[in-house]
């Protein structure tokens, strides 16, 4: 997708440096476009655990370039798979919820045993991150496509009127590596020139809906409004919202699905008024262990000052202000989960599904 007219993913091998792997820190979006080297295993941990790199695929993919960062440093070794599995479980640390991150630890892992010398283990290590890179590319690709049926239904349905969509936090590229989850129909849908209207909730505390959906939405030229995050119930009710469409960080065999703190109200707006609610996600996000969501997903809790404090722009720079009075405490959950009766149905690379179990199990 675009920056300033430029095509761009959200992380890649630096040219003539195979060695250094490249990311956008979103931490500064929409203020300043920054690009951060990743040298070290340290550096891949830090990039996900505070956020430089955020959403369930582009965290996946970001912890596949680690594993192969952290094997560029290990030795010849008779327990060189021990190693690596420390390698592993060091990055599943990171972050508990997004189910990727496991996937493609686990993915580095399988497919290095298969080979002894560690510079060959290195190589498959390297060639295996490129290659789920660009799996993910092309599974958004494809969300894309199966959801935009569901945008031209409506279209058609209102005669050609503007389609309103509401969506939460950012499911967009940032989060992914190109076209998005959520955002991959509504990109297809303006190029095939739909009209359309996003709704973007800004997501405190940190604020992803307002300051990096509405910026990629407003580098691709698609209309859209930033609103407060509870005013999606009023608008639903108001019939200012034809469709919901979400991401997920997991989503259990059962079809609950994790999403950022938020997303579980809006179903049961959207389920009260009777507008469809949409989750698009790759089927690597899905956890098919995972039998109970709203039981079993861990859900991640953050540093309260992210809730206590807020970024702005201000003289020039980003400016963190504290919001509440000085001795008060906050919870910050980043996290919740949305019961699978409240899903309409599940936009994957493989199809539109109902969110259940047996529906679930077509896609494997």
């Amino acid at each position: 997708m675009q920056i300033n007219k430029k095509y761009y993913h959200t992380i890649w091998v630096k040219e003539n440096s195979s060695s250094v792997i490249e990311i956008i820190d979103q931490r500064y979006l929409p203020f300043e476009f920054r690009v951060v080297e990743l040298k070290t295993l340290k550096d891949a941990f830090v990039a996900i655990k505070e956020m430089l790199v955020r959403g369930a695929p582009l965290i996946g993919v970001t912890a596949a370039y680690g594993m192969y960062l952290g094997m560029l440093d290990l030795k010849k070794s008779e327990n060189i798979d021990q190693e690596i599995r420390k390698i592993g479980d060091y990055l599943e640390s990171s972050r508990p919820t997004a189910v990727n991150l496991r996937y493609a630890v686990e993915l580095i892992i399988e497919k290095t045993k298969s080979v002894k010398d560690i510079n060959q283990k290195i190589s498959v290590a390297l060639q295996t991150a490129n290659e789920l890179k660009e799996k993910e590319i092309e599974n958004c690709r494809l969300i894309g496509e199966n959801g935009l049926s569901l945008i031209e239904k409506i279209s058609k349905a209102k005669k050609g009127d503007t389609v309103n969509i509401l969506t939460h936090c950012n499911a967009g590229w940032l989060a992914c590596v190109d076209y998005g989850t959520a955002t991959a129909p509504i990109y297809l849908a303006h190029k095939k020139g739909i009209k359309l209207h996003v709704w973007v909730d800004e997501t405190r505390p940190r604020n992803q809906g307002a300051r990096l959906t509405a910026f990629e939405l407003g580098q691709e030229g698609i209309d859209h409004t930033i609103i407060a995050d509870n005013t999606g119930g009023l608008l639903m009710q108001k019939g200012m919202v034809d469709l919901v469409i979400v991401g997920s960080d997991r989503t259990s065999a059962n079809g609950d699905v994790a999403n950022k703190i938020g997303t579980y109200l809006k179903a049961l707006a959207a389920h009260d008024n009777n507008i469809p609610f949409y989750v698009a996600l790759p089927l690597s996000t899905i956890d098919f262990n995972m039998t109970d969501g709203v039981k079993q997903i861990p859900i991640e809790q953050r540093d309260e000052n992210e809730v206590r404090f807020i970024d702005g722009w201000l003289d020039n720079k980003i400016n963190n202000v504290r919001i509440v009075p000085e001795n008060s405490k906050a919870a910050n959950y980043g996290f919740d989960v949305t019961p699978a009766k409240y899903v309409t149905a599940l936009i994957t690379e493989k199809g539109v599904c109902k969110a259940n179990k047996q529906d679930i199990e077509k896609l494997k």
